[in-house]
């Protein structure tokens, strides 16, 4: 996942996974929680609009392990 902003749907199709009560609770959550990713419309966090994105931190991680993102190509 590059700084462009991603749906849900596109980041659970790069983790492989199918269910998304489980991948936001198991995956999503604890991104953000770190700040790893970001929303793109934090007051509204069930928008059907919402997206998100790498922060400053996920970004000089992937760069750290850029494996990571060729896993999810």
């Amino acid at each position: 996942m590059a700084s462009n902003p991603i749906f849900i749907e596109m980041l659970m199709k790069a983790a492989g996974q199918t269910n998304r009560p489980r991948f936001r609770k198991s995956i999503l959550r604890p991104h953000l929680e770190v700040g790893m990713i970001e929303m793109t419309i934090p007051d509204k966090p069930r928008s059907s609009k919402q997206k998100y994105r790498l922060t400053k931190t996920g970004r000089e991680l992937l760069e750290k392990h850029p494996e990571g993102e060729k896993r999810n190509e």
